[in-house]
């Protein structure tokens, strides 16, 4: 039995990562996170031309038809490269909720436009995640009325996908009458999350033949594993940065990398994160191949690359002394998206309180 990636996923990961390693270098990133987006069309159309935001749309609705696992490997070197690429909600989060409770008209009219890339999803289900004062939506007669806050992808979305309070999904245009949008400040400025204020918004009901709730779930799945996913992707950056830099810095006529203190907190990060990427990988494997796992596998992945992440983010910042706190050295692109990761789709300890539901440990 083969437990690792197979040639054409080394080369899809490979792909991306040479794509972006061209089109977003952190000079680039910077001057973007200036402009407090979240997103960079030029980038965006590269991702897009790669075939990226086709990758979980089936074949028969435009799309390549590849696994979550595949989707899994493109978000983590989006996260290695801190992009400001609106993949997450779109392409994983938008796609899963139209797969698993769309009409078949609502598939055919929407998957296509995700799969060229012409449609740029938000998508707001955090309230399911983590209760906040005064959030949640309603739906009464077809139209939606209330607050929903934290919806990713959030400044570049021509349309959301929000959930009310049941759980039951709905699709309505970012224009519509009654929408009023909030940008949110974050840390992380490679990335637009926002608030949404509805008053008797018209919406599609996303309620094809699926019992309520079911299909939100898959959503915060796939949200959870991909959001471990580009933790991955930016702690191992930040690892490789540390390392570099140790190599070359120099104190009492000795590069600190032959200092012990330091080689032990090389190492420490390094034996941290290699076992998170086995568990990303099969967290996103179960989500085609084992369902009924999928929900305690994304709460794992998702809690325990939110620790991990945090202490390489932190350790990396260690080794590079002063200067990891410079914009010059760039860390806290890394380290900013690493926090917001930890807090999107619930705290580690949601996540892990969630976990213990699903086995039964808790009420």
């Amino acid at each position: 039995m083969e437990f690792g990636l197979s040639d054409e996923q080394k080369m899809l990961q490979d792909s991306v990562g040479r794509y972006l390693e061209g089109a977003a270098p952190l000079e680039d990133v910077r001057e973007i996170a200036t402009k407090g987006e979240g997103f960079d069309k030029k980038i965006w159309d590269g991702l897009v031309e790669l075939g990226v935001t086709a990758v979980l749309v089936p074949e028969e609705q435009g799309g390549m038809g590849l696994s979550f696992l595949d989707a899994a490997l493109i978000q983590e070197m989006i996260g290695r490269h801190v992009a400001p690429a609106p993949f997450t909600a779109g392409a994983v989060m938008a796609t899963t909720a139209l797969v698993n409770a769309g009409t078949e008209q609502q598939k055919t009219e929407w998957l296509p436009k995700i799969a060229d890339g012409s449609a740029k999803f938000g998508v707001a289900v955090s309230e399911h995640t983590g209760a906040r004062e005064g959030g949640n939506i309603t739906a009464t007669n077809g139209k939606l009325s209330g607050k929903t806050m934290f919806a990713i992808d959030f400044a570049s979305a021509d349309t959301f996908i929000a959930a009310d309070k049941t759980g039951a999904l709905h699709l309505f245009p970012a224009n519509s009458a009654g929408v009023k949008k909030t940008d949110l400040t974050t840390i992380d400025k490679t990335r637009s999350v926002g608030e949404l204020i509805l008053d008797n918004v018209e919406a599609q009901p996303l309620n094809a033949e699926n019992e309520t709730g079911l299909a939100l779930s898959r959503v915060i799945q796939a949200g959870r594993i991909t959001l471990a996913a580009d933790t991955l992707g930016a702690a191992g950056m930040m690892i490789e940065k540390a390392v570099d830099y140790a190599k070359e810095r120099k104190q009492f006529n000795r590069v600190i990398a032959s200092f012990q203190a330091v080689k032990h907190m090389c190492a420490e990060m390094a034996a941290e994160l290699e076992p998170c990427r086995s568990l990303v990988w099969y967290a996103a494997h179960t989500m085609d191949a084992i369902p009924e796992e999928s929900a305690l596998m994304a709460a794992h992945a998702k809690s325990h690359l939110a620790e991990v992440g945090r202490f390489v983010a932190r350790t990396s910042t260690e080794v590079h002394g002063g200067m990891g706190f410079t914009d010059l050295m760039g860390l806290h692109y890394w380290f900013k998206r690493i926090g917001l990761n930890r807090q999107l789709l619930g705290s580690p300890e949601r996540a892990r309180e969630d976990a213990a539901r699903l086995q039964g440990w808790a009420a």
